[in-house]
């Protein structure tokens, strides 16, 4: 089976960690090779030891928390708050370490078979909580936010992640209990539940944008957790059926680096692009030298060979072109969602001033400026030039859209952003810059701001927790957080918070 650690035919495991039978319990400190809580004092751990644990809270970053007695703070991943697991240690640092879930002695009753076989320890990196039912995985969430929201701005509110449009029920399919003690990610005395992973099944089938990472024999793959290695997976789950039927992995891409692969939500023909990313390494530059001696990074040379540059989009109403290479959310109903969360957080009326801070091919914006109408003003401020060509293109029907090609930092901290009763921003998983934050609190900016309500798009919940603590201290108030799971089986989730003066 995938996934299991191997046995020797003694039935111990690597390292010779004997088996335990299903049913069985260990006594503290009484097994070879396996470090338990009440087993050590203090002390420190080894990459490839393997602790014995038990799991507690969630952390950010699709960890679990174990605090064995004596040892420093352990961070666990493929495990559940709850469960007692075997945890192999794949990092120390001076203050915690990492490691992975290899057993799990007592499980979750939140716990499932994950549907791909390299969603596992020592496999693929790009899913996190394949192993959590969804409504676990949203709790999970949730919990996360709620702890950043504590933690970093002093807020205590209830959070719930709502499942997005597709995402709302769980198909699973109960197996027979498991005769075998062979596999070492199993409850000895759970029956497994394995979501369906069939076109269109709950939480899979969803990400229409995959960055594939190339080995040196070119197959395409995914990365590791953590790592650089590159893992061949055949086919990703929670792809969309248009990329898989791409079948990228299937190819040879000897050369490449990496292929990156996007397909559109709207229906149209041909409505993919398959790009291929060669070069980025360090060269030499004659008559320059450098005091490491590395030379100078070349920029990456990149190639459409399929498909076309331009994908079309549906959301808000209307249609979208977005180049193939710019930022649009990666779940199909996702943009749909954020952005009726926005119109419905704003309130925007005919007439309004918006501005829309890192606006990207114009989805927010378009979304306000059909409600302001003529007579209303939308400005949207983005840096890279090809969004701010398609979001020019996508509302060029829409006389009272403007958009502003500038860095929105330094567009705020020159005085360079018009004046708005809503604001919008959207920014890079970083968070807002500090210019931004000073521009919506009135500190130190020569223009001022009229600004009454903002809201907040944020893909991660420390910046977002970060960003509102200097928000509030700055004289605005948190209205409402709503938090959609945008990214179901990894530990990303969107959140959309209103904030008003």
């Amino acid at each position: 089976m995938p996934g299991v650690v191997p046995r020797a035919q003694d039935g111990r495991l690597p390292g010779g960690r004997p088996h335990v039978p299903s049913g069985g319990r260990r006594r503290p400190g009484a097994v070879g090779g396996v470090a338990t809580q009440a087993g050590r004092g203090s002390g420190s751990f080894t990459v490839g030891q393997d602790v014995e644990v038990t799991v507690e809270d969630v952390a950010q970053g699709g960890w679990c928390v174990a605090r064995p007695a004596g040892l420093p703070v352990m961070f666990v991943r493929h495990a559940l708050p709850g469960e007692r697991v075997v945890a192999r240690v794949t990092e120390v640092t001076s203050k915690f370490a990492r490691a992975d879930a290899v057993h799990v002695l007592e499980s979750s009753p939140d716990r499932v078979d994950a549907p791909c076989p390299h969603a596992r320890p020592g496999g693929c990196g790009g899913c996190d909580w394949q192993h959590a039912t969804l409504p676990a995985q949203r709790a999970l969430k949730a919990a996360v936010i709620t702890q950043q929201l504590r933690r970093l701005a002093g807020i205590d509110r209830e959070v719930t992640v709502e499942p997005l449009p597709g995402d709302a029920a769980e198909t699973v399919d109960i197996q027979e209990p498991h005769g075998a003690p062979s596999d070492p990610l199993s409850s000895p005395d759970q029956e497994p539940r394995r979501i369906t992973a069939s076109t269109g099944a709950p939480g899979l089938g969803w990400r229409t944008r995959v960055q594939f990472a190339v080995d040196r024999d070119g197959v395409a793959g995914l990365r590791g957790h953590r790592s650089h290695a590159v893992i061949d997976i055949g086919d990703c789950l929670i792809a969309h059926q248009a990329v898989r039927d791409l079948d990228i992995p299937g190819d040879d891409w000897s050369g490449a680096t990496t292929v990156e692969v996007a397909a559109g939500g709207a229906d149209s023909t041909e409505n993919f692009a398959v790009t291929v990313v060669e070069g980025g390494e360090t060269r030499k530059v004659k008559g320059k030298s450098r005091p490491n001696g590395s030379g100078r990074l070349t920029r990456p040379k990149r190639t459409l060979v399929e498909g076309r540059p331009y994908l079309a989009e549906q959301a808000a109403g209307r249609l979208w072109q977005v180049s193939a290479d710019g930022f649009w959310q990666v779940h199909p109903a996702a943009a749909d969602t954020l952005s009726a969360a926005v119109v419905e957080a704003l309130a925007p009326r005919p007439g309004d001033t918006v501005l829309d801070l890192y606006c990207g091919a114009g989805l927010f914006a378009g979304a306000v400026a059909s409600v302001v109408g003529p007579d209303g003003a939308v400005t949207g401020v983005e840096s890279d030039a090809a969004a701010v060509k398609n979001a020019r293109q996508n509302l060029s029907d829409c006389p009272q859209a403007k958009f502003l090609k500038a860095d929105v930092a330094q567009a705020a901290s020159a005085g360079d952003l018009p004046r708005a009763r809503l604001v919008i921003a959207d920014p890079p998983r970083t968070g807002l810059a500090r210019e931004v934050v000073a521009y919506l609190t009135g500190d130190g900016v020569a223009v001022d701001t009229p600004a009454e309500r903002f809201a907040y798009v944020s893909c991660d919940p420390a910046t977002l927790a970060r960003d509102l603590a200097l928000l509030i201290s700055g004289g605005w108030r948190l209205e409402s957080l709503r938090a959609f799971d945008a990214f179901p089986m990894t530990h990303h989730v969107e959140c959309v918070a209103l904030l008003t003066r």
